[in-house]
């Protein structure tokens, strides 16, 4: 044969030429590229080249544009790209000339081969056991907490047996009674992506996918509430602490789950740290798991450190079987067992687990809370990252300096830290050598030997663990975790409501409570004011912080005690300064709002020197030497001023303005100072409390009250600038550019009381995009990119300024003072006979009886409830008077018209005090009240 010939039997390699420049990526990266593109941009791509257009048809590439771009339930076509196209609302003809490919030769990929295969593959050879996870049938509850909880796992037969969803929840069942309810899908986008049952069923017979959708919905009980009717919680994991909250304030914690062959949940450790049960009622399931601390190969761990957020880098189940699993010597391999219907398994807190359906299957799981596991769920809220990367990842968290402290206070075998090399930004995770560990004892027949085989690299024990946290690190006012199941508020209200709740407890709650909360560190401050002004001992009742507001804030028999701690010492220095600078305002003009807010019996500050706590009272009038040596303040201000007010506030607000956000207020060397203050205790309950209780009439009582003290407050004199140790100090304010220099913010001749108040709003604006960002989910992207136009480039048009008969400019908004946090908790409400209270004025009620002076209330049904007070002033402020407006109306109003027009008739005060008629209905939009409302 000649060479020529041999030369046309040859097939030539396409990829050089396909691809031009583009070869030098692999091709993992060029398909990661292509994912960021638009279905149409994809399209085009496909057009450039043979290797382009085989790239550009992989149903992976497809699935992840769709899922990216699906606005409501999805429905399957058959193809992601079919689906994709359907979505983009291609013609059908059009769409018919996609369902032929093109077929090339000349072009081979190991990356795309190996994703082909894991979309084919079947794992009918994955139903091997080893039988090293124990199998029980029956265990009794003590036998349980005993041997398992929070030990080791353990597959349980029997626990569902009499479940009616063992007949029910067949998959042909399910698609017949609930196939037009929409449930949620689990899946990589950050979307939340619904299927119908009957399309979802439909899909999980047609696919072919790498990683399968499967249903993963934690709503399902709102969605078809039959569906808890079928199964109940199995007697073993009755206790669930989670329970005392209610509605939206508890965390997700059941998920029905159904999922095809090749899906399943990846490596992954329970959200904080939870103990979980896993009943399945249909086909089969494969499970791996390896014990706290031990990351299995293949998975990487990232720890923020400024708030503990844990993020996990991991294959999906069906590749790590395929790809990890056969490259693990004997002794590295998880604990294994496959699931059979009718089982549950019981996954302990903190254990890392995988899990793979072998076949369609159909589960129900829910995460608990308690008694074993509390502690840890209390210490993966706790502020800090150290903690949760050891939770996690072990001793392989730690960086060398840790790893040396570790050393020197404990008492450990140097071999077990063969890993001490590591620091924590290499975020690889080696597999830990197998070193037997005396707490874990083989069984006869040897399945266990995971469990007495493997040292877990560090202790998972609270008070080791415990070791780690961030004494620095203040809940109130740390950054707080996103991964968190719940936010820091709902936390303080859990314990509290346990604390209340169930009095059994309370040893172990306050253990808690100290490691999430601090709570031992807060009542030995409580303890100390008590003594210093001679108020009784707080009693077993009073020890806990209570309500959800961002201090430590504690409920005495006769006054309610204040630690102000959030955003550390300058800013709880200038909430509490203004805060007393207002109620001596109050007091000096005699205003009827001051019989509607709470007395003021004390005020100090509290701080820590050497070792001992100590107390100086504080009026706020100049500054305590405690105070002064922290060099909080400017240097020209006068004994007898209120340097921490309502001006010194202003003007701290905008040097903040322009900070990161999350990023810590400078007040180094000054942790161990707080600000406090004691007030006479309000009897009754707070408007949150009683809202869905309430009448109409008692509603709209409150809402006149609301108008008449708002309108109290907003006429109060506002503190002149000339009396402020800052009028003779020029505030300079320069912003950071992208060259590195610096310019002023220009002060145009507006009123004085305003200039502070343009140049905050100018600083923030500077960053507002990235700071919105920060800010998370709430806030939609289409609105944020938004935000840059609908902001006015001179932000004095928000003053509506004119110029004044004497030629000095003046503003159509009156500068008063706010209270910018008149919500649902901060509206105190006494309970009355309704004889008293039908008919009377909200301001002037007459108490029925002592009964009601106490608090007391017995559930009389012909008691009326009125509006007494108004609270918690440490947010004070002064600005526009719309501002106080905006939480009443929408969270005390919800919205509701009708009470907004009453609120309004009972306040009798303009927004606007010039040019009213023009300004509202003016062209301008950055005069509108609507617009200064947004």
């Amino acid at each position: 044969m000649e060479i020529s010939q041999v030369e046309a039997l040859e097939i030539k390699d396409r990829r050089a030429e396909g691809l031009g420049n583009l070869q030098v990526l692999p091709d993992e990266l060029i398909c990661s590229i292509l994912d960021n593109l638009t279905p149409r941009d994809v399209a085009r791509s496909a057009c450039a080249s043979s290797v382009m257009y085989i790239l550009c048809n992989e149903e992976p590439l497809w699935m992840n544009l769709c899922l990216n771009r699906v606005n409501g339930p999805l429905q399957y076509k058959g193809s992601w790209k079919k689906t994709a196209l359907d979505l983009e609302n291609v013609p059908e003809e059009y769409q018919e000339r996609c369902g032929k490919p093109l077929q090339f030769n000349g072009f081979s990929s190991l990356f795309l081969y190996k994703r082909l295969y894991r979309c084919h593959t079947t794992l009918s050879g994955f139903n091997f056991d080893d039988g090293n996870v124990e199998r029980k049938g029956d265990v009794s509850l003590e036998e349980f907490s005993q041997e398992y909880d929070g030990r080791k796992p353990v597959l349980l037969a029997g626990l569902a047996d009499t479940w009616p969803a063992r007949n029910t929840w067949a998959i042909d069942q399910l698609s017949l009674k609930y196939g037009d309810l929409a449930f949620r899908i689990s899946q990589s986008s950050s979307k939340k992506i619904s299927m119908k049952m009957k399309d979802y069923i439909s899909y999980m017979y047609l696919q072919h996918d790498e990683d399968p959708l499967y249903i993963f919905d934690d709503k399902f009980g709102e969605t078809a509430p039959s569906l808890l009717k079928d199964y109940n919680v199995p007697h073993l994991f009755q206790e669930d602490l989670f329970e005392v909250l209610d509605g939206e304030q508890r965390p997700p914690f059941r998920w029905l789950i159904i999922g095809p062959e090749r899906s399943g949940a990846s490596w992954h450790v329970d959200p904080a740290l939870t103990s979980a049960w896993n009943t399945l009622l249909c086909g089969r399931k494969r499970w791996a798991l390896y014990p706290p601390g031990r990351v299995p190969l293949g998975v990487t761990v990232h720890v923020n450190e400024d708030d503990g957020d844990v993020t996990i880098d991991t294959p999906s189940s069906l590749q790590w079987w395929l790809d990890f699993y056969p490259l693990l010597a004997d002794e590295d391999k998880p604990i294994e067992c496959t699931q059979l219907p009718g089982e549950t398994v019981f996954v302990p807190s903190g254990w890392w687990h995988c899990v793979l359906n072998l076949e369609p299957t159909v589960a129900v799981t829910q995460n608990f809370v308690n008694s074993k596991n509390f502690e840890y769920v209390c210490l993966d809220m706790a502020p800090g990252y150290r903690h949760k990367g050891v939770c996690r990842v072990g001793l392989l968290a730690l960086d060398d300096s840790s790893l040396e402290d570790l050393k020197m206070n404990m008492d450990y075998d140097k071999d077990d830290l063969s890993y001490a090399d590591l620091t924590r930004k290499e975020k690889r995770i080696r597999v830990q050598e197998p070193i037997a560990d005396p707490r874990y004892t083989t069984t006869a027949n040897g399945v266990s030997k995971s469990y007495d085989l493997w040292k877990q690299g560090f202790s998972y024990d609270i008070k080791f663990l415990a070791m780690y946290l961030d004494k620095e690190r203040n809940h109130y006012s740390s950054p707080w975790s996103s991964s968190n199941s719940i936010g820091p508020r709902e936390m303080r209200e859990w314990l509290s409501n346990l604390w209340v709740g169930r009095p059994e407890l309370r040893e172990l709650v306050w253990k808690g409570a100290c490691i999430a909360l601090q709570a031992d560190k807060w009542l030995d401050c409580l303890e100390e004011i008590c003594a210093f002004h001679n108020f009784p001992s707080p009693t077993a009742d009073e020890k806990l912080p209570v309500g959800t507001g961002s201090n430590p804030v504690y409920l005495l028999a006769d006054c309610a005690i204040k630690i102000l701690v959030e955003g550390g010492l300058e800013a709880a220095m200038y909430a509490l300064g203004t805060e007393l600078e207002f109620y001596s305002v109050l007091s000096k003009v005699n205003s009827p709002l001051k019989n509607h807010v709470p007395e003021v019996l004390a005020s100090g500050i509290i701080y820590l020197d050497n070792g001992a706590l100590k107390i100086v009272p504080w009026d706020g009038k100049g500054v305590p030497i405690v105070i002064g040596n922290c060099n909080l303040i400017l240097e020209n201000w006068k004994e007898d001023d209120f340097v921490f007010g309502v001006w010194g506030k202003k003007h701290f607000e905008c040097r903040q303005a322009g900070m990161p956000m999350n990023e810590p207020i400078n007040s180094a060397g000054c942790t161990s100072i707080w600000p406090f203050i004691i007030t006479r205790r309000c009897k009754g309950k707070i408007f949150a409390q009683l809202r869905d209780m309430l009448s109409w009439e008692e509603m709209l009582n409150l809402t006149s009250f609301l108008g008449e003290q708002l309108r109290n407050l907003h006429l109060l004199p506002y503190p002149s600038s000339k009396n402020s140790s800052f009028s003779d100090i020029e505030l300079k304010v320069k912003l950071p550019f992208a060259d590195g220099y610096m310019e002023d913010i220009p002060t145009p001749e507006i009123p004085e009381e305003w200039k502070v108040f343009i140049r905050t709003l100018c600083r923030r604006k500077m960053n507002v995009t990235n700071r919105l960002e920060n800010w998370g989910d709430p806030i939609p992207r289409t609105l944020i990119e938004k935000v840059d136009d609908y902001i006015p480039d001179d932000l004095t048009k928000l003053l509506n300024t004119f110029q004044a008969e004497n030629g000095t400019n003046k503003s159509c908004k009156p500068c008063s003072w706010i209270h910018s946090d008149i919500m649902d908790d901060n509206v105190h409400m006494e309970p009355y006979r309704i004889s008293t209270c039908s008919g009377g004025n909200a301001s002037d009620p007459c108490l029925a009886d002592n009964d009601c002076a106490v608090g007391n209330d017995h559930g009389d049904v012909d008691k009326s409830w009125c509006p007494s007070h108004i609270l918690d002033f440490s947010n004070l402020s002064s600005g526009d008077r719309i501002y106080d407006v905006i939480p009443i109306y929408l969270d005390i109003f919800r919205g509701d018209s009708s009470l907004f027009k009453q609120f309004l008739e009972s306040y009798r005060l303009p927004f606007l005090t010039r040019n009213q008629e023009e300004v509202i209905d003016g062209g301008d939009r950055f005069e509108r009240l609507s617009y200064h409302a947004m």
